[in-house]
């Protein structure tokens, strides 16, 4: 049984995919600890599920790799990153990049969800990007993070077309329903050995 620490930051809509997922008899993993960097709405979830949860707040710690080496033992402390099988961490609407030491402690057993097809449109505003660029056709990777941007191995993708006129955040709303099972779909093929972990792009 794969063990999975969640990051968050708000309101936990890929981590509530997550846990009705493992919750269903016969998925190969199960979520030990929800973590975020705020008080983010997204905790209750996991509280209502009964699912360890902690805050650790960047400005609490001196510097950014502080910060993840608190993040990196909070999550220790639940079994995940630690022993012969350190689990995986989905960072699953964390809303900062992190620290490179953290990167390099658990990276490739880290992954994360992005709203393009990269390499294309990485970044913080890749909606906005794609409606920008006239893109015909987005959609969302599940990647493994590394010390760049959005630049770690792709895992896999689900592409949509983009509609005539839509706004940015209807656009990212559609992306967001194609999101949550992927990425439940990408965690059961790990958990379940059907997908290799690469090891990561240099930065």
């Amino acid at each position: 049984m794969l063990k999975l620490a969640v990051l968050i930051s708000g309101g936990g809509s890929n981590l509530q995919a997550l846990i009705a997922a493992t919750a269903e008899p016969g998925f190969p993993a199960r979520i030990v600890c929800v973590a975020s960097d705020t008080d983010a709405p997204g905790l209750a979830h996991a509280e209502a599920a009964g699912i360890p949860t902690c805050v650790v707040r960047p400005g609490d710690s001196g510097s950014r790799e502080e910060w993840g080496q608190l993040l990196a033992a909070a999550i220790q402390e639940h079994g995940v990153g630690t022993g012969p099988e350190p689990g995986l961490i989905v960072s699953a609407g964390l809303m900062r990049i992190l620290p490179a030491g953290f990167v390099r402690e658990f990276s490739p057993h880290l992954i994360n969800t992005h709203p393009a097809l990269l390499p294309r449109f990485p970044g913080a505003h890749a909606v906005r990007d794609a409606l920008a660029a006239g893109a015909e056709e987005t959609g969302v990777t599940v990647h493994i993070i590394d010390e760049g941007v959005d630049t770690g191995p792709v895992l896999r993708q689900a592409a949509l077309r983009v509609v005539a006129g839509e706004s940015e955040a209807e656009l990212h709303e559609r992306i967001k329903e194609l999101e949550r099972p992927l990425l439940v779909e990408t965690v059961r093929e790990i958990a379940a050995g059907e997908l290799e972990l690469p090891a990561p792009s240099p930065a």
